[in-house]
C-alpha cells in the first residue's frame, strides 16, 4: 500500500466528480450490479452502464461476439431492456450516491436522443449522460452521427436542451478521418466532455467455413490491439479541447490508466477486459495508487498531459 495518501479524485463536469479516475466503459460492464460479486461498486470512480434506448433492444443474431488477435470483435446491437426498464428495476439496486452511475444513450434521432435525455435527467441517480453518436442516423441514410460535425453537434445541442443540469459526456468515433473536427464540434455544441475512443470497425472470417465470424458481418474491434490508436486519439483531442476528455481502448493494466493520464485524459474507462476478469475495474482502483507511488507520481492534475515531445 502506498505510504502517502494520494488525492485520485477528477471533476469530468460541473456537478460530476469522481472518487478516482477509474470508470467502466458501457457494454462491457452490463448495468453494473452483474460485478458486484467480484469488487465493491462504490469504490470505482463511475459506472457507464450498457447502451439504453427508448425501447427494449433484443440486438443482433448471434454469433454477435468473437475472439480476435489482441482483442475482440462485437455486433451485439445494443440489446437492453430499454430505459423504462432501467429505471424501475435497475438504477435503484445501484450504489448511485457513492459512486457515478452514467447512462449510455443510444437513439437514431435527434429526437429520439433528446427523449432520451428528458427521461433520464429526471432522475436523482443518474449522475451523467454518455452519448453513443456512432448510431447510425436513418433520416440520412444511414450516416453515422459521429462522421459528420455537424451532425454531431446536432445530437449534442438535443441532449443538452434535453438534459437539465445533467452534464452530458458525448462518445467519439475513431472512424472518421479527423477525430479533432468532431471533438470540436461538439464541444461548440455544448458537451462537457468527451469520451475517446469507441470501437473500431472491423471484421473477422473463418477460412474453413468461409464464413464471416460474425452474423452481421462487421462489428467493433476492441481490446490491447486498440490502444494505440486510441492513445493517439486522447492526446490529439486533448490538445485540441478545453473539456475533459475520458480515454478508452485496450486497458489491460494499471500503466495503460497511467499512460492515457499522460498524453491528457482525466479518466479512463476500462471496457474488454472486464470479459476475461471480471474484478479487473476493481483491481485498477486498489492499483492506481500503488502505481503512482512506484513510479514518483504524487499529484495526477500535474501528470496530466505532460508528455515530453
Amino acid at each position: 500500500m502506498p505510504t502517502n495518501v494520494l488525492d485520485l479524485s477528477v471533476s469530468l463536469a460541473p456537478g460530476l466528480r469522481c472518487k478516482n479516475p477509474i470508470l467502466t466503459a458501457s457494454g462491457t460492464f452490463g448495468y453494473g450490479s452483474e460485478f458486484a460479486p467480484y469488487g465493491a461498486l462504490a469504490n470505482l470512480g463511475g459506472m457507464v452502464v450498457k447502451g439504453l434506448s427508448l425501447k427494449p433492444r433484443k440486438g443482433n443474431p448471434m454469433p454477435r461476439i468473437a475472439e480476435c488477435a489482441c482483442g475482440m470483435l462485437n455486433a451485439v446491437g445494443l440489446q437492453n431492456d430499454g430505459v423504462e426498464a432501467f429505471l424501475k428495476h435497475t438504477l435503484p439496486k445501484l450504489p448511485w450516491r457513492e459512486t457515478a452511475v452514467i447512462a449510455n444513450l443510444y437513439a437514431a434521432t435527434p429526437e429520439e436522443f433528446a427523449a432520451l435525455a428528458d427521461i433520464l435527467s429526471a432522475e436523482e441517480g443518474v449522475a451523467a449522460l454518455e452519448v453513443n453518436i456512432s448510431c447510425p442516423n436513418v433520416r440520412e441514410g444511414g450516416i453515422l452521427f459521429g462522421q459528420e460535425p455537424a451532425m454531431a453537434a446536432g445530437v449534442t445541442q438535443a441532449v443538452k436542451q434535453a438534459a437539465r443540469n445533467t452534464p452530458v459526456i458525448v462518445k467519439l468515433s475513431p472512424n472518421v478521418t479527423d477525430i479533432t473536427r468532431i471533438a470540436k464540434a461538439v464541444e461548440d455544441a455544448g458537451a462537457d466532455a468527451l469520451t475517446c475512443i469507441n470501437t473500431l470497425s472491423a471484421m473477422g472470417v473463418d477460412v474453413k467455413t468461409r464464413k464471416p465470424l460474425l452474423a452481421n458481418i462487421l462489428g467493433g474491434l476492441s481490446g490491447p490491439a486498440v490502444k494505440p490508436v486510441a492513445l493517439r486519439c486522447v492526446w490529439q483531442v486533448s490538445r485540441t479541447v478545453k473539456i475533459p476528455v475520458i480515454g478508452v481502448g485496450g486497458i489491460a493494466g494499471v500503466e495503460d490508466v497511467l499512460e492515457f493520464i499522460l498524453v491528457g485524459a482525466h479518466a479512463v474507462q476500462a471496457g474488454t477486459m472486464n470479459f476475461s476478469r471480471p474484478d479487473f475495474a476493481f483491481r485498477l482502483a486498489e492499483d492506481l495508487p500503488v502505481a503512482c507511488e512506484r513510479l514518483g507520481i504524487d499529484d495526477l492534475t500535474t501528470f496530466r498531459a505532460s508528455l515530453q515531445v
